[in-house]
């Protein structure tokens, strides 16, 4: 069963706020699925985007996020309305804060089901700013926001078509937009650039991907599929595969699984693309092990689920000797899906080029495709 992406991101929208995501592709054993926001498959996305847009933007003069309720502590209550600060990272999340995302995000669904929508975020203007291509991301965000009764400014290739092109700074873009909106969901070419934006806007921003820094909304969209599907976060392995040196979902996601315990994650990369240390140091001094592995059957025997991800072409540049060199080297196909366990899923954030044999997976036995409208990386 897949979760929709809009179910996630509504969440965030509609507690005040605004923010939204793209859900993962995923095969599974079983069933395969995939803030200031948040997202899932195409309909789980875009109520994982709504709860995130809800929470995180206010009107008016006082543009800062805060707890609705007067307790000081906690942050918030479960079933209780709740306010985020950016959406940055995925490390600033932690486990109640993601177990009331989730919670909100379940409503969502509900109401990204309903066919009149809802009018919760009527009167607030979400503008999605992207530097980089975008199908998934920037359409879940602009969805979820519309399901809610908002609005939406949109750049779709805002580095060629906007005022960066004449060498506008991202500072003073990101003043100007804030002029007209409520809040700012911003994809960009550089890691760090949400951090930048975030310090100079006194509206809401939220990472929908910063280079091969980080995206954070697809790893929420991912943490929230995986519990859907395997039933629970603690002490599941889980596989990342392909380019885990460029890929910011992998990076995201590898942080949020350190927020669960007896989790183990391997590491399955051609060697010119591996995890890069920061994550692995990080991960060490969260206490959550982690392996490097050359061999996917292997390692897919024992997991949970088994992260698939593309070789990034576009972060290689001239060196397509290194590119040639690390794409075709991971393929997720019958002999990979033989090995697996009845219950383990095979995700993917999308897009997919050959890394997955989709013709395998719809093929063998009790696998379900589910294309679950991914974040996009």
């Amino acid at each position: 069963m897949a979760a929709t992406s809009s179910s996630l991101s509504s969440c965030l929208l509609s507690d005040h706020g605004i923010a939204a995501g793209d859900p993962a592709k995923c095969y599974t054993a079983k069933q395969a699925v995939s803030a200031k926001s948040l997202s899932m498959s195409s309909r789980l996305r875009h109520s994982m985007e709504a709860s995130r847009l809800s929470s995180t933007t206010t009107r008016g003069p006082a543009r800062c996020c805060s707890a609705v309720e007067t307790k000081i502590s906690p942050l918030f209550t479960l079933g209780k309305k709740f306010h985020l600060d950016d959406v940055i990272e995925a490390q600033q999340f932690d486990r109640d804060t993601l177990n009331a995302i989730f919670e909100v995000a379940r409503e969502m669904e509900e109401i990204e089901m309903n066919p009149s929508g809802s009018q919760i975020l009527k009167g607030f203007i979400m503008a999605t700013l992207f530097y980089e291509p975008s199908t998934r991301t920037r359409l879940s965000f602009e969805c979820a926001m519309k399901r809610l009764g908002g609005e939406v400014l949109t750049t779709e290739n805002a580095r060629e078509f906007s005022s960066a092109a004449k060498g506008e700074t991202l500072e003073d873009t990101i003043r100007t937009v804030e002029g007209y909106s409520d809040i700012i969901v911003l994809r960009h070419f550089e890691s760090g650039a949400t951090r930048r934006a975030a310090a100079t806007a006194s509206i809401p921003v939220i990472n929908a991907g910063d280079g091969p820094g980080q995206h954070p909304t697809q790893a929420l969209l991912d943490i929230y599929t995986i519990d859907r599907e395997i039933g629970k976060l603690d002490g599941i392995k889980v596989a990342l595969v392909g380019d885990l040196a460029n890929g910011r979902t992998v990076r995201s996601l590898a942080y949020l699984l350190a927020k669960y315990k007896d989790v183990k994650i391997y590491f399955v990369s051609p060697e010119v693309v591996k995890m890069k240390d920061d994550i692995k140091d990080y991960l060490t001094s969260e206490g959550v092990e982690w392996e490097e592995s050359a061999d996917l059957i292997d390692v897919a025997s024992k997991c949970d689920v088994v992260y698939q991800t593309r070789i990034q072409k576009e972060r290689f540049g001239e060196r397509t000797d290194l590119y040639e060199e690390a794409r075709g080297k991971y393929i997720v196909d019958s002999d990979v899906l033989d090995v697996m366990q009845k219950h383990a899923v095979v995700m993917h954030p999308l897009p997919r080029l050959d890394e997955v044999n989709a013709n395998d997976l719809i093929t063998v036995g009790n696998f379900l495709v589910m294309i679950q409208s991914s974040f996009g990386m």
